[in-house]
C-alpha cells in the first residue's frame, strides 16, 4: 500500500531545476570552451558560460539562506546508517524489485547515500570548480595577489576534472531519479512536490 506525502517545498523544486538548467548550459559552453566542438562561437560560449556561473552562485547563496532559516539543512547531515543496503539495493536490488530499504519522510528526504553524494559536491566538486574558475575569470588580476607564478595549467586541468566529476554527478543523478516505483515517479515528485511511498 503506497501513501502519498508532500516532500520537495516550491522553493526546492525552483532550486533544483534552476540549478539544473544552469549546470547543463555550463557544461555545454564550458566543454565548448574547452574546444570539444563547436556550437555558439567560442566568444558567446565564454560570455554564456560567466552568465550562469554567476547566475549560479546568486542561486546558491540564496538556497544557503533558505536552508539555514528553514531548517532544511538537516536533510543533509550525513549519515552511515543503512549506506550498505542502500548500496546493495542499487547494485542488485533495484533489478530483482527488491524492497527498497529506505523509508521517506518529510522529515528525512533523502536516503544516506544521496546525503554523502551531495555532501561530495559541496565539499569536493563545487570548490574544485568554482576556485578553478574565479581564477580564470580573474586571471588578469592575479599578481596583485601574488599568483603570478601559478601555472595557468593547473588551474584549466582542475576546472576540467571538476566538470568531468560534475558530469558524471549529473549522468548517475539522472539515471538514479528513474529508479523510483515507476521510472517517471521521482521525477514527477520534483515536478508537484509529492512523493509516493510505499
Amino acid at each position: 500500500m503506497s501513501e502519498r506525502i508532500y516532500i520537495f517545498k516550491r522553493f526546492e523544486r525552483f532550486w533544483h531545476w534552476s540549478q539544473a538548467v544552469l549546470i547543463i548550459t555550463m557544461l555545454v559552453t564550458g566543454f565548448e570552451v574547452h574546444g570539444s566542438y563547436s556550437l555558439f562561437g567560442f566568444e558567446d560560449a565564454v560570455s554564456y558560460h560567466t552568465i550562469a556561473a554567476w547566475m549560479l552562485v546568486s542561486l546558491w547563496v540564496f538556497a544557503i539562506f533558505w536552508h539555514f532559516t528553514t531548517g532544511e539543512w538537516k536533510q543533509y547531515i550525513p549519515t552511515l546508517e543503512k549506506v550498505n543496503a542502500m548500496v546493495k539495493y542499487y547494485a542488485t536490488g533495484i533489478f530483482t524489485h527488491a524492497p527498497h530499504p529506505f523509508k521517506q519522510t518529510t522529515l528525512r528526504k533523502h536516503n544516506p547515500l544521496q546525503r554523502l553524494a551531495y555532501l561530495f559536491v559541496l565539499l569536493v566538486i563545487n570548490p574544485l570548480i568554482w576556485f578553478s574558475g574565479w581564477l580564470y575569470l580573474f586571471y588578469d588580476v592575479w599578481p596583485d595577489y601574488g599568483l603570478a607564478d601559478l601555472p595557468l595549467e593547473w588551474v584549466a586541468v582542475a576546472h576540467v576534472i571538476g566538470a568531468f566529476m560534475m558530469l558524471i554527478f549529473f549522468i548517475v543523478h539522472v539515471y538514479l531519479a528513474t529508479a523510483g516505483h515507476t521510472w517517471t515517479s521521482h521525477i514527477k515528485a520534483m515536478i508537484t512536490g509529492w512523493e509516493e511511498v510505499e
